[in-house]
């Protein structure tokens, strides 16, 4: 087959594949970082390989899987043209997944969509991606850069991954270990994390705000805040649950859905879990969602994590070492809550029940929110 004159070509077609060369040549060195000895190959193969060898210690070892995405909060990256903490979001949504039932993430891939490759600034957010993986341990593996010109506009990019972790049969965490009398001990969310920045979006905007705007409660720019990375606690949930004082039984995730949604889903059918809404300060961001749009108090606790952003169930005789276990890790973490068995003849109005699709126990919020 012979060239055409003056023929269409690919990169006329909207996709630059130099391009893509550069933005790998660009975030290399951030993504050789996470790796230790058990990875092999290095960047640029068909394939991310690992070595699994470690696991014939294992009695019994169990594969965990997660994939996730960071949502609508990469309009506010783009908007602002601020692309390195994303990967921060798009990790704490897929690890953390896997750490709630014990498992030790061992590996992550990530997938970025775009209108067009401007190679500095997925370097950029690969880069995001890499640091975030150091800090949950987990080495990143390999990743792919598709442009899709025509579908996604030259500025616009989307990014999703996948992460498969590994933990003893034995040690698996979740609502089989869950009973009356255990302790619900919150853990601090860094913000609004990377879930409901659709109804975040639609205040802002229905007030007219813009991401450059000061906003006195926060003590910087809206946009500033509204791009606060989300914290990852993988390494930290696993180094509380190695702790036998401790006696978590399980942790949750306040992702979509919230707090009462995503506890209920650890929560063995029978089980009620009380929350006490008085037991921590709300976070100003969320104070300041409500208010700017008069959200119902149901709509922001079936959205947002207000501030909680992940849940340690643990034994009644652990929680004091959980707390103490916490602060030592740098997480800031306080009561919760309690698991009660449940009474079929108790009144049963705000209970949380049947989320997800899951056939487990019950949630109960209590009291007002502090402010």
């Amino acid at each position: 087959m012979t060239d055409a004159p003056e023929g269409i070509t690919y990169a006329a077609a909207g996709v630059d594949t130099e391009a893509g060369d550069r933005a790998v040549e660009l975030m290399k060195d951030a993504v050789r970082r996470t790796h230790g000895p058990q990875v092999l190959g290095g960047v640029g193969g068909f394939a991310g390989l690992y070595d699994f060898s470690a696991v014939s210690s294992y009695r019994r070892p169990l594969l965990a899987t997660s994939t996730d995405g960071v949502g609508t909060k990469v309009a506010i990256a783009q908007a602002m043209d601020v692309h390195d903490t994303i990967g921060f979001d798009l990790v704490g949504m897929v690890v953390d997944d896997i750490a709630v039932v014990g498992a030790e993430p061992l590996f992550m891939t990530d997938y970025i969509a775009c209108g067009k490759v401007h190679p500095e600034r997925i370097a950029d957010v690969v880069r995001g991606i890499a640091a975030a993986c150091e800090v949950a341990g987990t080495a990143l593996v390999g990743g792919e850069t598709a442009e899709h010109p025509g579908l996604l506009g030259e500025d616009e990019y989307d990014v999703a991954g996948a992460a498969t972790g590994v933990v003893e049969a034995d040690d698996l965490l979740g609502p089989d270990k869950v009973t009356a009398g255990d302790v619900l001990i919150g853990m601090a969310a860094s913000g609004i994390h990377s879930n409901g920045y659709s109804l975040v979006r639609a205040v802002v905007g229905h007030a007219g705000w813009t991401l450059d705007r000061h906003v006195e409660e926060f003590g910087r720019t809206l946009g500033e805040e509204l791009l606060e990375p989300t914290r990852v606690y993988s390494a930290d949930c696993l180094a509380l649950a190695r702790d036998p004082k401790a006696q978590v039984h399980a942790f949750t995730h306040v992702t979509g859905g919230g707090l009462a949604a995503n506890l209920a889903r650890v929560l063995p059918a029978g089980l009620v879990a009380t929350v006490d809404r008085a037991s921590w300060d709300v976070p100003p961001v969320f104070r300041v969602v409500r208010d700017l749009g008069a959200v119902p108090r149901t709509d922001l606790e079936n959205t947002l994590n207000l501030g909680v952003g992940m849940v340690a169930v643990v034994g009644s005789e652990g929680a004091d070492d959980a707390l103490a276990r916490c602060a030592a890790l740098g997480v800031p973490a306080w009561v919760l809550g309690q698991v009660d068995q449940d009474d079929p003849a108790a009144d049963r109005s705000g209970l949380v029940a049947g989320t997800k699709g899951v056939d487990a126990g019950a949630v109960r919020l209590v009291n007002d929110y502090r402010g």
